[in-house]
């Protein structure tokens, strides 16, 4: 045990970590130049294109230094702020941790936040400044954040270079020496802590572990703590860039096992396996079920598609375990589901997944998060409401509480300003505002869940010029005053339009509401009145206009009474067919309620 090393790299978006991690592969002559591939970690298309790593990778590395040979396994970490909890897990398995900053952007709010996280497990850290070959960039300025952040010496700062390899064997030699062996006994009862897993068609789930204490044999009867429930480990392994079967893995390494588990739910990350017949008595500290944050209805744009939706679900549902989804129908909309993600990114993903792996073109409501309604017959009964639609009659309501997160923003200082009146404008209490450097101010707010869903991420980036990092986490739920927004066309309500929000908001949303959709659904042969309306009071009011046929055309001259008669009998059929006539929403329409600032 004292030869192998557990370590992951923790970094903002775009710092560099999957390409110094395809350079430690290459030195440790891990892979050959036939596999060779830039991001060679992320094989997803979407990773590739999008340049982020949204599912975590574990790969091990053969290293002699100094005569001796070392295990080294790295455990990849995704670096989005939706997937905090896989980032929490992979950092639980590990010893110590590669800080990668970049040393033309400096220090940002994520690689703050997975640092913090770090620190909390007792993770040895190694300060890396990558990119240092970049003409932009400022060495000396970065390592002195650096040093204001870690209180580390100058000395300890490896510089490095991802794109060209420098400085690569320096940071294997440090993790040789700095990162400390794990401790753990062979002796004890099994005890390994789940920090990933992958579907697999052929052969089921896979499960990816760190062995705490004692050792996993092929064969062998083990348990699953938090489910509950038993298998035999019918084949274990390490992880090279293919696995690499093993009949045992024993404490301190890492490895991958194989149960034939048909259900991703079954194998919850976090969670503790252990021994079916000598189990361990303490479970691995941490472990927590994902709570989806954000809710939306994905419907199929044909109905007759359901099925085949309800198909494609379930084998994504295979492949993330954190997409969770129950059958709703909707007016509107026809069949389809309500479905939560861990945050606006894992939706976009899940979206753009639906489209590529199973050719379902879809249509997707405003997204919304997950509210508490107590009624005034039972005020201490909380209602969770996921859909606007479940909201209880305002006369019955007492309360609604949401969700309320920590928001912290990292920006230069001439855009505080804009932030702290982007933050204001969207319900959210400063909290705090502390100078990194002359040049760089972190603030922390407390702000609704809600009212970063929609556009915040985006209009952050604009009023900061690009300038602005973001990283939040979730404080409990807080009591506000919401009220249901309806939408209302041609007299009925299309509830997949409905939002709830809050009340001093409510008018302007409604107004802007109307006024858009007035500009995306084409005019009919009748007059269409759009209205906002909060339970029967109408707050705001938009028409779109009949189109008409010239029917006096034919009157050359005469009386005006041929030409009213004609015009009135133009009107009545107008009316009987407002009365029959059915609306078409196009999916436009269900977009542009979330770029309603645009």
């Amino acid at each position: 045990m004292k030869n192998i090393r557990n370590f992951c790299i923790i970094a903002h978006i775009d710092h560099g970590k999957s390409t110094l991690a395809d350079r430690l592969l290459e030195f440790t002559n891990t892979i050959t130049d036939r596999e060779r591939k830039d991001q060679l970690l992320d094989n997803m298309d979407l990773e590739r294109e999008r340049g982020i790593t949204i599912k975590s990778h574990a790969i091990q590395m053969e290293y002699v230094y100094k005569g001796e040979q070392y295990i080294l396994n790295l455990i990849d970490t995704p670096g989005h702020v939706d997937f905090s909890y896989e980032v929490s897990r992979s950092i639980a398995a590990c010893e110590g941790a590669l800080l990668i900053v970049d040393a033309a952007q400096s220090i940002q709010a994520q690689t703050i936040s997975n640092l913090y996280l770090a620190l909390e497990n007792d993770l040895e850290i190694i300060p890396i400044l990558n990119k240092v070959d970049l003409p932009s960039a400022n060495p000396e300025e970065v390592s002195d954040d650096i040093i204001g952040l870690l209180g580390c010496k100058h000395e300890d700062i490896i510089p490095a270079s991802g794109k060209t390899g420098f400085g690569v064997d320096t940071i294997l030699e440090a993790i040789v020496e700095r990162i400390p062996a794990p401790k753990g006994s062979v002796e004890e009862p099994l005890q390994a802590l789940i920090f990933d897993s992958v579907f697999n068609s052929y052969r089921g789930v896979e499960t990816y572990f760190r062995v705490i204490n004692g050792e996993i044999k092929q064969g062998q009867k083990i348990k699953f703590l938090a489910t509950g429930r038993d298998y035999f480990a019918e084949e274990v392994g390490t992880l090279k860039l293919n696995q690499v079967k093993k009949n045992s893995v024993k404490a301190g390494d890492v490895g991958y096992l194989i149960t034939g588990i048909k259900i991703a739910k079954e194998v919850k990350v976090g969670d503790t396996i252990t021994d079916a017949v000598n189990p361990t008595k303490n479970p691995i500290e941490g472990f927590e079920d994902v709570k989806p944050m954000v809710f939306a209805g994905i419907y199929p744009v044909d109905t007759e598609d359901y099925e085949e939706l309800r198909n494609s679900m379930e084998k994504l549902q295979l492949n993330d375990a954190s997409l969770v989804y129950v059958p709703e129908s909707s007016a509107a909309l026809g069949f389809g589901f309500r479905c939560g993600f861990l945050g606006m990114l894992h939706m976009e993903i899940i979206q753009e997944r639906l489209e590529r792996e199973f050719d379902m073109t879809v249509i997707t409501t405003v997204p919304n998060v997950s509210y508490h309604a107590y009624t005034k017959k039972e005020p201490e009964k909380a209602i969770i409401v996921n859909n606007p639609s479940d909201l209880p009659d305002p006369s019955k309501l007492d309360r609604v509480e949401e969700p309320f997160i920590k928001a912290t923003v990292i920006t230069k200082a001439e855009f505080v300003g804009n932030v702290m009146s982007l933050c204001i404008e969207k319900r959210g209490v400063i909290k705090n505002q502390s100078y990194l450097t002359p040049e760089r101010v972190e603030l922390i707010f407390d702000m609704p869940l809600a009212e970063i869903v929609f556009d915040f991420y985006d209009r952050l980036k604009t009023v900061s010029k690009g300038y602005a990092s973001f990283d939040y986490h979730p404080i409990g739920m807080r009591e506000s005053k919401l009220v249901k927004v309806d939408i209302l066309l041609n007299s009925q309500t299309v509830d997949a339009l409905s939002s709830l929000m809050h009340q001093d908001n409510a008018y302007s949303i409604g107004k802007k509401m109307c006024e858009k959709l007035r500009q995306l659904i084409p005019r009919q042969q009748f007059d269409i009145p759009i209205q906002a309306a909060i339970g029967a009071k109408i707050i705001s009011r938009e028409t779109i206009k009949a189109l008409r046929k010239d029917v006096t055309a034919k009157c050359y001259g005469g009386d005006i009474t041929r030409k009213r008669k004609l015009l009135e009998k133009q009107k009545k059929g107008k009316k009987r067919m407002r009365m029959v006539g059915n609306v078409e929403i196009p999916q436009s329409a269900f977009m542009a309620v979330l770029k309603l600032n645009d």
